[in-house]
C-alpha cells in the first residue's frame, strides 16, 4: 500500500472524523467564550492557545486529505467548502482584515461537512432552492401589492405604520411573521373599524398559505433526497450480491475442475 493510500485511509477513518468533530465543538465553545470580557481577561491566553491549536488541526487535516485524495479532492463540493472555511481562518486578522476575526466562528459550520446527516439536509435544501425561489417571488409580489393598498388606505390614520411605501413594506413584513400584528391592526381599527378585513385576509394568504409552501417544498426535497439515497443503497447491494454469486460460481468451477480431470 502506498503512502498516499495510507494517508487517505487515515483521514477517512471514523475515528479521525470523530476527533475532528470534537475539535470543531471545542473550538466553537472557545470562540463563544471570547465574547465574554471577564473570561478574556482571566483566561484569554488559554482561549487563544486552544484557538490556535484547533486551527492547526484543521489545517493539517485538510492538507492530509488533499494529499490523500489528490486532485479528486476538489471534485467534492464539501471539500471545497472546508477549504474556504479554513482559508478564511488563516487570513491575517489585523489592520484592514480585523473584521475577519468575527468570521472565525464560521469554522463551526464544518460540522455540516463532517456529519453525514447534516450534509443530507443541506443537499436537500439546495435542491429545493429553485422551488423556493418561485415561492419567494410570489411572496414579494403579495407583499408589494399589500403595501401599496395599505399605504393608500391607512396612511392618514396610522402614519407611523403606513405613512409611505417603505413603512408599509416593513410593517406588513412584521405582520407576516406574526410579531405584534394585533397591535398594528388595533391601532388602525380604532380609526377604521373595517380594517380587520384587510389584515385577516393578508395574514391568511401570507402566513397560513405562502409561508407553509416553503415547508412543503423543503419536506418534498428531503423525501426525494432520501429516496435517491435508498435507491443508491439498493443498487450497491444488488451489485455486491451479483459479485458474490459470480465468485461462488468461480469457486464451484475450480472445485469441479480436479474431479473432472
Amino acid at each position: 500500500m502506498s503512502t498516499r493510500e495510507r494517508v487517505r485511509e487515515l483521514v477517512d477513518a471514523p475515528l479521525t472524523q470523530r476527533v475532528v468533530i470534537a475539535v470543531i465543538l471545542v473550538n466553537a465553545v472557545t470562540l463563544g467564550c471570547e465574547t465574554s470580557p471577564d473570561l478574556v481577561a482571566s483566561h484569554g491566553w488559554l482561549l487563544h492557545a486552544v484557538d490556535r491549536a484547533a486551527l492547526a488541526v484543521f489545517a493539517v487535516e485538510l492538507a492530509a486529505r488533499l494529499y490523500g485524495h489528490g486532485w479528486r479532492f476538489f471534485r467534492d463540493p464539501w471539500n471545497c467548502f472546508d477549504t474556504v472555511i479554513v482559508g478564511i481562518a488563516l487570513l491575517p486578522t489585523t489592520g484592514a482584515f480585523g473584521v475577519l476575526r468575527a468570521l472565525r466562528i464560521l469554522r463551526a459550520l464544518r460540522l455540516i461537512s463532517v456529519i453525514p446527516s447534516m450534509r443530507r439536509v443541506v443537499s436537500a435544501l439546495l435542491t429545493a432552492v429553485p422551488g423556493m425561489a418561485s415561492i419567494a417571488a410570489l411572496l414579494v409580489l403579495i407583499l408589494y401589492v399589500g403595501a401599496v393598498i395599505a399605504t393608500k388606505l391607512f396612511s392618514a390614520v396610522a402614519p407611523d405604520y403606513f405613512g409611505d411605501l417603505g413603512d408599509s413594506l416593513f410593517t406588513l413584513f412584521q405582520v407576516m411573521t406574526g410579531e405584534a400584528w394585533s397591535e398594528v391592526a388595533r391601532a388602525v381599527m380604532d380609526e377604521e373599524p373595517l380594517a380587520w378585513i384587510f389584515f385577516i385576509g393578508y395574514i391568511a394568504v401570507t402566513t397560513f398559505t405562502v409561508l407553509n409552501l416553503f415547508i412543503a417544498v423543503a419536506v418534498s426535497a428531503m423525501e426525494s433526497q432520501m429516496g435517491r439515497e435508498r435507491e443508491d443503497d439498493g443498487e450497491t447491494a444488488r451489485e455486491l450480491l451479483t459479485e458474490i454469486r459470480e465468485l461462488r460460481a468461480e469457486v464451484r468451477e475450480l472445485r469441479a475442475a480436479p474431479a473432472e480431470s
